[in-house]
């Protein structure tokens, strides 16, 4: 009788150990999912609506947002048809239409409105000294349309090329700008693009369950007074 008590008290979990909960897991799960999803699609609005991030020289003059600095060098190098540039430049000049002048622009004219007709005979030396910002808003536009359907890392990538880009030009000075009308800008809207990119992110909350280590609370027991006589 007592080797039987003495063996169930031993399979017993000892009361400092601390047990998993089964129940937050799947809650912390969904709940990281919902954010990341939401901020996926803030960020896939910023970048199709055209809401200015920055300010920076390219090909078609000045370029405003990520989309624009991606359309003009797609139109110059000819790597899509103009029709799909098009496509993806009409939601913002239609949002930027109805809220300045309550008018739709035509479809023939959005190449007129972003000063992209003359996009191929302009110079490509703007576009090599800013390589960081022109690959950065690559990711970012290619980034905010994957995202709708699974949000991932190429967002937060491109938007922090973009921002080194900006960094190198606005601190470091290179490429020297002369003209303080075509100085690098960025504005406030950059920062909630920047938080949205990184939410976007999605973490694997059950690998982070399972590698922290438990840690026994339980404290090893000091040796008795009549030892340390001995």
């Amino acid at each position: 009788m007592a080797k039987s008590t003495l063996s169930s008290k031993s399979k017993s979990p000892s009361p400092s150990q601390p047990q998993p909960s089964s129940s937050s897991s799947p809650s912390l799960r969904k709940w990281t999912r919902s954010i990341s999803t939401t901020a996926a699609r803030i960020f896939f609005l910023l970048i199709i609506f055209q809401i200015p991030l920055f300010r920076v020289t390219c090909r078609s003059g000045m370029c405003t947002t990520p989309l624009h600095v991606t359309s003009s060098q797609l139109i110059a190098s000819e790597i899509f048809p103009v029709p799909v540039v098009k496509a993806l430049l009409y939601p913002g000049a239609a949002a930027n239409g109805l809220i300045h002048n309550l008018t739709l622009p035509k479809w023939g004219d959005l190449l007129d409105l972003y000063n992209l007709t003359n996009a191929k005979e302009a110079s490509a030396v703007t576009d090599l000294q800013r390589l960081e910002v022109l690959a950065g808003s690559y990711f970012t536009v290619a980034g905010a349309l994957v995202g709708i359907i699974k949000p991932g890392r190429m967002s937060m990538f491109g938007s922090l090329l973009v921002i080194w880009g900006l960094v190198k030009e606005g601190l470091l000075g290179k490429p020297v700008t002369t003209d303080p009308s075509k100085a690098v800008y960025v504005y406030p809207t950059m920062v909630i693009a920047l938080i949205c990119a990184f939410s976007s992110v999605k973490y694997d909350v059950k690998k982070v369950v399972r590698s922290a280590p438990i840690r026994s609370t339980a404290k090893p027991l000091q040796a008795s007074s009549k030892s340390k006589l001995n």
